[in-house]
């Protein structure tokens, strides 16, 4: 009699668990929740999962930095030959980018800081000494002054006479170390005696220990869609160095947080103070990185496109009206008035004339694409390399007779690559968070199968009783 007791009760309990497991497949209620859970745990609020590691990045980032040795000036100054470079690098850097200042405003539902960047050169990562490598490239500091006096009647004789007698010409040579973090230039001293100016130069100049400005950012509580979301940047909400408000508008996050549950069809905008302006990236292809499945996001060619090929790009053409050719982004406006150019490594996606004006440049994607690889569940960056190059647009000056053979050209400077892989303590906490919510999302499907195997048990053990019943019957009837 228990027997029977015990399989009726196996049989109320399975019917019990297939009915509340396909109530809640169909209603889809784990799932639900689950993202649900997530969503509120990815935010920029203390005690969330994500906040610390937002504040201070566990995983290494290193900036890569590769420069165009000249090995041809006298040649190209004289219009004999285009020019010719070589590429020299990596000078690698461990970077280091933690959050100051963190400051929560409007009832936590956005949250201001600061991102101090400081550098650390790696020998081993690097191919020669900073100290000790000579560069020969464009004397940057020269055509900033030149570009200033060349329409002057009184400051441009001055210039032509301080060249003169300093010896300068449109390239020099310096040590890396001088290039990135700077040198005093004699001609920048003498201009700074009429005009006060910054009278040292490097790529990297004062970069080394200070920060782009205050950002502030949605922390995501109030929409999982806005989390790391830039808001403001220096106290305003929109730039003023272009001339359209989709130009001028500032878009996505900071290349730091996504949100999570990203799609492939999204498009992902991302500000960059260094490009002065926003760009966005789209979907590429599903890698895989540390066992962590990712969507790789790229920016593709019409973010850099002309205005034939994309027209929300006039507002970029700078001045208005004056616009470059696809892959390449004249950042004046932001840069002091130099005639800085922006553009992917070796003119990546770009206009062929531009890498074909100069000798040495080949692109190639694997080399010289930016993408960043995403987990769409978390949003959590798990690699990224971040590209881009500087060059400045070199061109006749009628009051400097040494640019009479120059075309209009956009010579390459260097360029940088930021990378970041995640760590390994980091990735195993994003597989196991992933394996959470895996099972909670497939939660109903086990207790559909635990219904169905208590299903089977109370079939065979019936199977079994009506086998038994059946024998002692015969026994009896004997």
């Amino acid at each position: 009699m228990r027997r029977y007791c015990c399989i009726f009760g196996a049989g109320i309990i399975a019917a019990f668990l297939l009915t509340v497991g396909i109530a809640f497949k169909i209603a889809d209620v784990f799932p639900l929740w689950t993202a649900n859970w997530l969503k509120g745990e990815i935010t920029l609020s203390e005690g969330s999962k994500v906040f610390d590691t937002w504040k201070n990045p566990p995983s290494p980032v290193y900036m890569e930095f590769f420069f165009f040795n000249v090995t041809n000036s006298d040649a190209f100054l004289a219009g004999m030959e285009k020019p010719r470079v070589v590429e020299v690098g990596p000078y690698t850097y461990r970077e280091y980018r933690p959050k100051e200042n963190v400051t929560f405003v409007e009832e936590g539902t956005k949250v201001a800081a600061y991102t101090p960047k400081s550098f650390v050169f790696l020998p081993e990562r690097s191919v020669g000494d900073p100290e000790l490598d000579l560069i020969t490239t464009v004397n940057v500091p020269a055509v900033a002054v030149m570009n200033k006096a060349k329409d002057s009647f009184m400051f441009g004789p001055m210039v032509k006479v301080w060249m003169k007698s300093l010896g300068y010409g449109l390239f020099t040579t310096r040590s890396i170390n001088e290039l990135l973090w700077g040198y005093e230039d004699k001609l920048l001293k003498k201009v700074n005696a009429f005009k006060k100016v910054e009278t040292e130069f490097g790529f990297m100049l004062n970069k080394n220990g200070s920060h782009d400005g205050e950002f502030v950012y949605y922390t995501g509580e109030a929409d999982y869609m806005d989390y790391g979301r830039v808001d403001t940047w220096k106290g305003e909400s929109k730039l003023s160095f272009w001339s359209s408000n989709y130009s001028n508008s500032i878009q996505g996050s900071d290349g730091s947080a996504f949100h999570p549950y990203l799609t492939r069809e999204e498009r992902l905008h991302v500000f960059t103070p260094d490009l002065c302006r926003s760009i966005y990236m789209e979907f590429e292809k599903d890698v895989e990185v540390k066992g962590i499945p990712a969507y790789r996001f790229t920016p593709p060619r019409s973010v850099l496109a002309s205005v034939e090929e994309n027209p929300d790009n006039e507002g970029f053409c700078s001045p208005p009206g004056q616009c470059l050719g696809s892959g390449v982004l004249k950042v004046a406006v932001c840069k002091k008035d130099v005639p800085v150019v922006v553009s992917f490594p070796h003119f990546y996606l770009g206009d062929a004339e531009y890498y074909g004006a100069i000798e040495g440049l080949s692109p190639v994607r694997e080399h010289h694409q930016t993408y960043v690889d995403l987990n769409p569940t978390t949003g959590v960056v798990v690699r990224a390399n971040k590209r881009a190059q500087f060059n400045i647009l070199l061109e006749k000056m009628s009051r400097f007779e040494f640019t009479r053979h120059l075309k209009k050209t956009i010579f390459p400077l260097f360029f940088l690559n930021e990378t970041v892989v995640i760590d390994d303590a980091s990735a195993t906490r994003v597989n196991k968070l992933l394996m959470i919510t895996k099972i909670a999302s497939n939660f109903p499907i086990f207790i559909i199968g635990l219904g169905g195997l208590l299903v089977i048990a109370v079939i065979i053990s019936i199977n079994r009783l009506w086998k038994k019943k059946i024998f002692n019957l015969d026994l009896w009837m004997q």
